[in-house]
C-alpha cells in the first residue's frame, strides 16, 4: 500500500479508535518502505514532497501519528547507502529538506546530524559523477543547518566543511549554484567566532582559483567577513594582488572585434573588483592596524598594476576603482607620488590629483595608453626610505617636509 497523506478529524469518543488506526497505517507504511525497491520508494518520495512541502514540524508529526522521525531516519539511511550512485538522490534530498526546513522542527536537524547527515552532504559535493542539481540541493540543506544556530555552524566546520564547500565553489559550472554556495559561506562566517578565521582563509584561497565567478563571489564575501575578522591576514595581500595582476593583460589593447570584447567583459568586472578590494583593505584595515601590509603591496609592484587598470579604456569601473586606490598610495608615500608623477607626466598628474575619482572621464586616449603601458617599478630601497612618509598623526605640510636624521626626504611634487 502507499501512504495516503490523509489526516481526518475525530470526535472525543472516537479518538482512541482513530489513533489506533493511524498507528496501524504508519506501521504498514514503514513495512512497505522496508520491503520495497527503489522504484516504489521513488514514487513514495514524490508523493511525500507534493503533499508536505512547507509543513511545520507539528503538522508532519500529525501526518505520521507522532512517528515522522521514523520516516526521516529511513530516508537518511537509504541516502547514506546509495548517494555515491545517485539513486533517487534528488527525491531523497528534497524530502529531507521538508523535514529540516519545517518550522518548529529543529529536532529533525539534530536527528539528521546524529546519523552523519552533514558528512554525507559534504561528500556529495566532491563526487564528480553526481549531477549539479543534486549538489545544489546539498548546499541548500547545509544552508538550513548553518542558519539554525552557532553550534550547527561549528559542526559543519568541524567536518572540514569549509574546504569541501570552497572547493565546490571553485569547480562548479553553474553560476546559480555558485551564488548559493556564497550564501552558505557568508552564513558560516557570521556568528561563528570559533571558525570565522577558517572561513576567511578559505575565501582568500579561492582568489587563486581559475573560476571568474568564484573569484568575484569570494571578493564580495571577503568585504563583509573582513569587518568581522578585523586585522587582515598577511596571505590576503598576494592573493588579492594576484587577481589584479591576472587581469592586466598586456594584449588587451590588441583585441579585435566586439565579440572578443564581450567575452572579456567578466575579466574586466573582476579587475574592478580587485582594485576596489585593495582599496577597502587599505582604508578600513591597513591604514588603521598594519602599515606593513600596505608596504608589502608596494613591494609586490601594486602601483604598476593599478596604473594599468586605470588605462583600461574598455571598462570604466576598473579605471575608477584603480584610480581611487592609487590615490591612497600617492597621498601616503612621497616616493610613490614622485614615481607616479614622472610616469604620468605633469598634465595627467595634475588631473589625477584634482579629482582621482573622475579621472577616467577627463583623460584622452593617449593618456590612457600611457597608463596602460607604464613600466613603474619602485625600487626596494626607496620603499624603505618611504617608511618615514606615512602620517602617524595629523601634521602640517611643513612638518612632513622636515628631514629625519641625515636623510633628506624627496620633496613632494606640487600641482
Amino acid at each position: 500500500m502507499s501512504w495516503q497523506w490523509i489526516h481526518s478529524s475525530s470526535t472525543p469518543d472516537m479518538t482512541s479508535i482513530k489513533e489506533q488506526a493511524a498507528v496501524s497505517r504508519l506501521i504498514s507504511f514503514l513495512q512497505e518502505w522496508d520491503g520495497t525497491g527503489k522504484v516504489t520508494r521513488s514514487h513514495i518520495l514524490e508523493n511525500f514532497i507534493l503533499a508536505n512541502k512547507g509543513k511545520t514540524g507539528p503538522e508532519l508529526e500529525m501526518e505520521f501519528s507522532q512517528g515522522a522521525s521514523l520516516f526521516l531516519a529511513r530516508i537518511t539511511a537509504w541516502l547514506r547507502l546509495t548517494y555515491m550512485y545517485g539513486t533517487c538522490l534528488d527525491q531523497q534530498l528534497k524530502s529531507i529538506g521538508i523535514f529540516l526546513s519545517a518550522a518548529n522542527g529543529q529536532r529533525y536537524i539534530i536527528e539528521f546530524l546524529e546519523i552523519g547527515g552533514v558528512l554525507t552532504l559534504l561528500e556529495i559535493l566532491g563526487l564528480k559523477q553526481l549531477k549539479e542539481e543534486a549538489k545544489k540541493e546539498s548546499i541548500k540543506l547545509l544552508q538550513i543547518i548553518a542558519s539554525s544556530g552557532r553550534k550547527f555552524k561549528e559542526i559543519i566546520c568541524e567536518s572540514y566543511g569549509v574546504r569541501s564547500i570552497a572547493e565546490f565553489l571553485a569547480t562548479s559550472k553553474s553560476e546559480e549554484t555558485q551564488e548559493q554556495v556564497q550564501i552558505l559561506l557568508d552564513t558560516l562566517g557570521h556568528g561563528n567566532p570559533k571558525y570565522q578565521m577558517q572561513v576567511y582563509k578559505g575565501l582568500i584561497a579561492l582568489l587563486k582559483c581559475t573560476s571568474p565567478k568564484a573569484q568575484q563571489l569570494s571578493l564580495q564575501t571577503l568585504r563583509t567577513i573582513q569587518t568581522i575578522v578585523g586585522k587582515a591576514h598577511p596571505s590576503i595581500v598576494g592573493s588579492v594582488l594576484g587577481v589584479l595582476h591576472s587581469l592586466h593583460l598586456e594584449v588587451q589593447y590588441e583585441e579585435a572585434g566586439t565579440l572578443h570584447l564581450m567575452e572579456s567583459l567578466p575579466v574586466y568586472i573582476q579587475q574592478a573588483a580587485a582594485a576596489k578590494a585593495i582599496g577597502i583593505q587599505l582604508y578600513r584595515i591597513l591604514a588603521q592596524d598594519s602599515r606593513e601590509l600596505a608596504e608589502e603591496l608596494l613591494f609586490l609592484n601594486v602601483v604598476h598594476g593599478l596604473m594599468c587598470a586605470m588605462g583600461n579604456k574598455d571598462h570604466t569601473n576598473s579605471q575608477r576603482q584603480a584610480s581611487i586606490t592609487l590615490e591612497f598610495f600617492v597621498q601616503n608615500f612621497i616616493v610613490v607620488e614622485n614615481y607616479v608623477k614622472e610616469a604620468m607626466g605633469e598634465k595627467l598628474f595634475q588631473l589625477f590629483m584634482q579629482d582621482a575619482t573622475n579621472l577616467y572621464l577627463n583623460m584622452d586616449a593617449v593618456q590612457a595608453d600611457i597608463l596602460a603601458s607604464n613600466i613603474v617599478n619602485i625600487p626596494a630601497d626607496f620603499l624603505a626610505r618611504a617608511k618615514m612618509d606615512w602620517p602617524e598623526r595629523e601634521s602640517s605640510p611643513e612638518e612632513e617636509m622636515q628631514p629625519e636624521d641625515n636623510y633628506t626626504s624627496p620633496k613632494p611634487a606640487t600641482s
